[in-house]
C-alpha cells in the first residue's frame, strides 16, 4: 500500500521535515532508519526546484514517500512540485474552506481537482502514460494534499477545512498557532491545547488524517490522535547526534582520567 492508503487503513506512518540536506542519499539513511516519509520545506528552506527533484527520484526509487511543505499557496508552487516528484504537498496557513479547495485543485487530477496533465514528467518517472484517466486516478489515489492549521482563524474554520473533498490531512503549526493566539511559544497553555483538540476531533470526524509538527510534549498530549506522525527537523537531528558524540567523547576522556595508571 502507498502512504495515502495506509493512513486511510488505520496505520500509522512516520517521517521527518527536511531543511538543510540536498544530497540525495539522505533519502537512503531515511529509509534505512525506517521512516516512512521525508517532507522537504520551501517554505523556511532554499531548495530549488531542480535539488527537490533529484531529492524526490531517489525517495520513489526507495519506495520513501517524498512530501513538499510549498512556500505558498498557488498552481506553480503545487503542480510544479508535484510534477517533479512530490507525492504530495502540505500548505502553510491555510485558513479557509475556499483556501482548502485551492489546495486540492492543484494538487489533484480531475474530477477531484484541475491539475494540469503532462505524460512522462517526474510525477509519471518518465514513462508515457497512454491511458489519461487510468493515469489520473492513480496519481490521485496517491498524492497528499495537506492543509497546515496554524492560525486562529483556520482554527474557527476547521471543520469546514476538515470536510474538504480532496483534502487528505491536516498538520497543526503550533509555533505559529501560538502566535495566533496571542500566547507566542506556550505550546502547553490551554488556549492553544483546546485549539489543537478541536484540530483533532475534526480529522477524526471527517477521517482525515492528523499531525502535530511540534515538541514532544504536544506527541505525548495527542499520541492517540496522531496518525501523520512528523518531528523534528534534519538540523535538529544533526545536532543531537553531533552534541551526543561530543558528550561521549568527554566522558570516555573523564573515565580515562579516573583510571588508575
Amino acid at each position: 500500500m502507498n502512504l495515502k492508503e495506509r493512513l486511510k487503513a488505520g496505520e500509522r506512518v512516520y517521517g521527518t521535515m527536511v531543511r538543510m540536506e540536498r544530497n540525495p542519499a539522505f533519502c537512503i539513511v531515511a529509509k534505512e532508519c525506517g521512516l516512512d516519509f521525508v517532507m522537504f520545506d520551501c517554505e523556511h528552506a532554499a531548495y530549488n526546484l531542480e535539488t527537490l527533484h533529484d531529492l524526490f527520484q531517489m525517495a520513489h526509487a526507495l519506495d520513501l514517500t517524498a512530501l513538499l511543505r510549498v512556500p505558498m499557496l498557488d498552481k506553480e508552487s503545487i503542480s510544479r512540485s508535484l510534477d517533479a516528484g512530490a507525492k504530495g504537498v502540505m500548505v502553510p496557513m491555510t485558513e479557509t474552506p475556499e483556501q482548502a479547495k485551492e489546495i486540492v485543485r492543484w494538487s489533484k487530477y480531475a474530477p477531484i481537482g484541475d491539475r494540469g496533465f503532462c505524460s512522462g514528467v517526474g510525477s509519471m518517472y518518465y514513462r508515457p502514460q497512454p491511458d489519461l484517466s487510468a493515469a489520473m486516478e492513480e496519481i490521485n489515489s496517491q498524492v497528499l494534499s495537506i492543509a497546515q492549521i496554524e492560525t486562529a482563524l483556520a482554527i474557527e474554520n476547521v471543520e469546514a477545512i476538515a470536510a474538504t473533498e480532496g483534502i487528505d490531512a491536516l498538520i497543526v503549526g503550533p509555533n505559529d498557532l501560538s502566535i495566533s493566539l496571542g500566547i507566542p511559544g506556550k505550546l502547553l497553555d490551554p488556549m492553544e491545547y483546546t485549539a489543537i483538540r478541536r484540530v483533532a476531533d475534526a480529522c477524526k470526524a471527517n477521517g482525515k488524517a492528523f499531525g502535530i509538527h511540534g515538541p514532544d510534549s504536544l506527541q505525548v498530549l495527542f499520541a492517540k490522535d496522531i496518525n501523520l506522525c512528523i518531528s523534528s527537523t534534519d538540523i535538529d537531528l544533526m545536532r543531537a547526534g553531533i552534541r551526543g558524540l561530543k558528550d561521549k567523547l568527554v566522558r570516555f576522556a573523564s573515565e580515562a582520567e579516573r583510571r588508575p595508571s
